[in-house]
């Protein structure tokens, strides 16, 4: 691809990398969940050679969630490394590239299992190539571990597709757990940077009071642990080893939370929102280790939607609200009807991880699934024109 030098001149939408991938990840959360719903309740055959449950978890895993990541990470990499945004047609080619893949895996059973899983993958090769080339162009090193965690998600994902064309079904495998990793990983290295900054500048012009922690080395222990305790869990799930560190990783990742000083952001939701999202993390460390040490009691499904539909639903719903104000030129302050996104996505999550744990499975799921699309659907209404109209210029 082609690095801009001149400034951009082209159509609003295709000016950063957030504009069209919020767009089309809202979008996709809704339709992908709506389709899941049709399939669960309705008898809607799933048109690919995936089984309609394996979908699901590829669409969030590896279709929602790569879309949010290249809408932050190509927008983030041109503030890390100084240089132009990648925008115009190369953020197009790369935006195909997304919905390609989307479709390639629906049409599965007319190109072959081997071409639509190597479509699907030529999205994250060709987005961990973007990015490597930017950092590397500006030898910005501390952000390569990124690169590397974006590189893992790609090997999950490719896991995921040979464990169904192997076995006929990737529930519950390595592919799926390799994924969930990467994305947990990266949830706690981005949100350690973003919710204690964010909510540092907003207390600032708050006045006198506690405010943010200083990044130390509590957070390094907690990152280690934590990446010792998904290591753990990927090669056995259920072991007593894997939910020791798991236990372990919950007490230092709510410790974590708990130096943000987000008791003092209650009047903003803007800036709640990424504590809450964060707070999934933690939950899912100790319903993972719950589940393995008292499956009766805990479901696996309850402990991995605290991380796929709390952590990842929450906190890219509260991304993609905040970073879509503010590079548009809006006010970085929560509307009702953003604040209502927060309440639904939440009301999501929780209903998910309650369905998960045997509460009224039905008809929780059936909440969740709506308040999901509500959320989403709510979002590319909301936020659509905003991503594909200039800046507000002051």
């Amino acid at each position: 691809m082609i690095q801009l030098t001149d400034p951009y001149r082209g159509p609003a939408w295709l000016g950063h990398g957030f504009r069209p991938f919020f767009l089309l990840a809202a979008a996709w959360a809704a339709l992908s969940m709506a389709l899941w719903l049709s399939a669960l309740i309705g008898g809607f055959s799933m048109p690919g050679a995936l089984s309609a449950f394996d979908w699901h978890v590829h669409e969030l895993l590896y279709g929602f969630v790569p879309a949010v990541m290249a809408g932050f990470l190509l927008t983030a990499v041109a503030n890390w490394t100084g240089r132009a945004p990648v925008a115009g047609m190369p953020l197009l080619a790369l935006a195909l590239c997304w919905c390609a893949g989307r479709i390639a895996v629906l049409a599965s059973t007319v190109l072959g299992p081997i071409v639509a899983a190597l479509l699907d993958l030529s999205f994250l090769a060709a987005l961990a190539a973007v990015l490597g080339r930017e950092l590397l162009a500006a030898r910005n090193r501390r952000n390569l571990k990124v690169l590397a965690l974006l590189v893992l998600l790609l090997a999950g994902n490719a896991l995921f597709h040979a464990e169904s064309i192997a076995a006929g079904s990737a529930t519950g495998g390595l592919g799926t757990r390799v994924g969930i990793t990467a994305v947990v990983l990266l949830i706690m290295l981005i949100g350690g940077r973003i919710v204690p900054a964010f909510t540092r500048s907003w207390l600032a012009k708050r006045g006198h009071g506690r405010s943010p922690a200083a990044f130390d080395r509590l957070d390094v222990i907690a990152a280690g642990v934590a990446g010792v305790a998904l290591a753990a869990w990927c090669v056995g799930p259920s072991s007593p080893w894997a939910a020791s560190v798991c236990l372990l990783a919950a007490v230092l990742h709510a410790w974590r939370l708990g130096r943000w000083a987000g008791e003092r952001t209650l009047a903003e939701p803007l800036v709640l929102a990424l504590h809450l999202g964060y707070a999934f993390v933690p939950l899912g460390f100790a319903l993972v280790a719950a589940a393995a040490l008292w499956p009766a009691a805990i479901g696996a499904s309850a402990a991995l939607h605290a991380w796929t539909a709390g952590a990842v639903g929450v906190m890219t719903l509260a991304v993609m609200t905040r970073a879509s104000l503010g590079h548009t030129g809006r006010a970085l302050h929560a509307t009702r009807t953003t604040s209502l996104l927060y309440v639904l996505v939440t009301v999501s999550a929780l209903a998910r991880i309650a369905a998960g744990a045997g509460l009224a499975p039905l008809a929780l799921l059936g909440l969740a699934a709506l308040t999901w699309m509500a959320a989403f659907s709510g979002f590319a209404l909301a936020y659509g024109p905003m991503l594909v109209r200039p800046r507000l210029e002051p």
